[in-house]
Formats: C-alpha cells, structure tokens, sequence
C-alpha cells in the first residue's frame, strides 16, 4: 500500500486533495499535515512513497521543507503544489530535487497521473538500490567456510560506511574480490572501482598515475593528465599490493587521506577528493616498517578495518564449491556443457598443496576440463593436474 502524505495549509485544497487520492485507489493510504512543520515531524517518523507540498506556506514554505526531506529521506520523490505566481519557483524547486509540480486548482487527470508517474518512480528508485546491493557474479565469493564466513560477514558491516579497508593475504588469494564486494555493497556503488597496482607501475611514474600530472611536470609529461585519485571521485580506488609503493607516494596518499585534497605533480594547486580507499598486500607491513619501508602512520590511516584473507590450504573445504564454480564459469566462457568431477577426483584436489591459492586452482581447474573427457576420474587428475 502506498503511503501518501499531503501538507497544504489551505484546509479546502488539504480536503480536496486527501479525498481525490483516497478515492481514486483503494491501496493509497493518504495523510495530511497543515504546515511544513508538522509536515518534516511526520516524514521524520513516518516512511512515506510521496509526498505532495504546497509551495507558500506560513513557518516553513515548501521548498524549506523539500530541502529538510532531502536530507531526511532522499529517496521520497515530492511533487509540488504552485499557485499562479509560484510557477517559477516550482520550477525552481525540480532542480532541487522535486519530482513535479501541479498548479492550482488542480487538474485531475494531470494530478492522478502525476502521483502515479512519481509512485512508479520510486519503486523503481528502491528496486534499484536493491539490484545494487547484489554483488556481480563475477565478483563472487566463494565458500562456506568459518574463514569466508567471517570475512562476509564483517563485509556487509563495514560496506555501507565510508571506514577504510586494508585487505592481507597471500598472493592468488582473492583480494580483489573483498575489495569488490566492500564497494559493490557501498552507498558508492554507483560511483567509480579505480583499480591500481602499486607494484606493477615504476616508482617514478606511481605519483603521477595516482595524482596526475600538469602539462611541462617532466619531458613526457605534453598535456595536463588528471590521476587515478581523482577519476576515483565519489566512488572508491583500490590500492593494490601497497606495500611496494614508494615513500614518497606514501606521504602523498597520506594527505590526501587527511586532508581529502590532492595535488598533481608539478603543481601546488589542491583538487579537492571525495574517495573511499581500499588497499592491499601481500606484505607484513608492520615488518615493512619496522625495516623502514612504509610509513606508520600511513599504515595507521589504512588499517581501520582490517581483513585477512586465507590461504586456500587453510579452508580446504571450501574446494568442491570452489570447483565447481569454476566448472561453470569456464563451460559458459568456452561455450560447452560442464563437465563432472568424480568425487575421487575432487578428493584428491583437496588433499594438495596449492601454493598458488585460488589463483592455481582456477588454472587446474581449466586444464582438467579442456584435457579430459566428459569425466574428470582421479586418474585425469593425476595425469594432468602437474601437482
């Protein structure tokens, strides 16, 4: 049933408009409120799917009060009631964020087709949020172990937040899936995934793959070159195997973490930066900086949360799901139908000693089911498996 509320301080319009809704849709439960006052009360206790407001009203005109809902409750779309001379500022009130408005006397057709329109909205609106809150499937996690189940667990608490997130593990583990699952799960989700391999960039380029760079910073540089920070912009950057990044890039994340500002090379300008960071490594950092290598309190500054991922030799049971996720996968991808492991043969794959985690297992995985044929039997494995 969708929950309307009407605040209009004209009482003959306030009745005529609760009486038009009520009438017109059995599973519309209609409310009223006299001013914007008693109108922010109401939408402060209550959940709402709209809400029709008159513009000129004493103690608090209607665009006081879309602007307080704004902030209250941002998904309950407003449609605004003008009078003759308030036409430019109902359209005014549609950049803040209204949804429509209606003039008065109101039309009913236009009145009832525009409630409607604003209704459909907003379970679209919902619906979305939902969708969002679903992680992509080719970012899933994985397994049912206490190991992962901790690790979802303390996901799903931490995601909605802005904290940051420092993610350790042996390599071939799954770090990028929690970072992942952290942003997909965020209210950023529709923002921005920056991803960056600290170790894969030369430590003289790190600083301006990060922060970007102004047109003359060094020989290469022959055009202003926006970074990685602020592509990132209200959404989340991933800083992958941090622990190789440079001390000097160290300090400039630091900032930007403190201060939320950065400032690309060759230039002392400040970019203001609205990112959520979320690292990893593969590293001991604490042994980094005790030798000298990372900066305390930049370790400080990323480990508010703090995720370890597991070897797969320390959640073994975990491998038939594991396999079996990939026999999917990799079917779909090749375009044949899946192939079966027998259960001696998974057996086995549980009983070896992946060195290269996850990461390894996927790469077995895919050689078994190319190599052998519609079985994968124990003596596939031991044949093809290279363990």
């Amino acid at each position: 049933m969708a929950k309307i509320l009407v605040i209009e301080d004209e009482d003959a319009i306030r009745r005529v408009l609760v009486k038009i809704l009520s009438e017109e849709n059995d599973s519309y439960n209609v409310e009223d409120a006299e001013d914007g006052l008693k109108g922010i009360e109401k939408i402060k206790k209550e959940d709402y799917d709209l809400v029709l407001c008159d513009i000129k009203m004493p103690k608090m005109d209607g665009v006081e009060v879309l602007e307080a809902a704004t902030k209250i409750k941002p998904e309950v779309p407003f449609i605004m009631i003008s009078g003759h001379g308030d036409l430019d500022t109902a359209v005014n009130t549609m950049r803040l964020g209204a949804f429509d408005y209606i003039s008065k006397p109101p039309d009913l057709n236009r009145l009832l087709t525009t409630v409607r329109n604003a209704l459909d909205r907003k379970e679209l609106v919902v619906e979305n949020k939902k969708l969002k809150k679903k992680v992509s499937k080719n970012y899933e996690m994985i397994g049912d172990s206490p190991e992962i189940t901790l690790i979802k667990d303390m996901i799903e608490k931490v995601a909605p937040t802005d904290a940051r997130v420092l993610i350790t593990g042996p390599n071939g583990t799954g770090k990028e899936l929690v970072a992942h699952w952290v942003h997909e799960k965020s209210e950023r989700s529709s923002g921005a995934f920056i991803e960056v391999n600290c170790a894969a960039i030369p430590s003289e380029l790190i600083e301006s793959e990060l922060f970007g760079h102004v047109k003359g910073a060094f020989t290469s540089a022959v055009k202003d070159r926006a970074g990685k920070f602020e592509a990132a912009n209200n959404g989340t950057i991933f800083l992958d195997e941090i622990g190789d990044m440079s001390l000097s890039a160290q300090a400039k994340v630091l900032r930007a973490l403190q201060e939320n500002k950065i400032s690309r090379v060759g230039t002392d300008k400040d970019i203001k930066v609205n990112v959520r960071v979320v690292a990893a490594t593969n590293k001991n950092l604490k042994k980094e900086i005790a030798e000298g290598n990372f900066r305390e309190d930049l370790y400080h500054r990323l480990a508010v949360i703090l995720i370890k991922v597991p070897a797969l030799n320390d959640r073994r049971d975990d491998i038939p799901l594991l396999i079996n996720h990939f026999v999917k996968k990799i079917s779909q991808e090749q375009g044949n139908a899946p192939k079966v492991f027998s259960a001696k043969a998974i057996e086995m794959l549980k009983g070896y000693d992946w060195t290269g985690n996850i990461r390894e297992l996927r790469n077995v995985v895919e050689r078994l089911i190319i190599l052998s044929d519609k079985e994968v039997t124990e003596q596939e494995v031991a044949l093809f498996s290279s363990k």
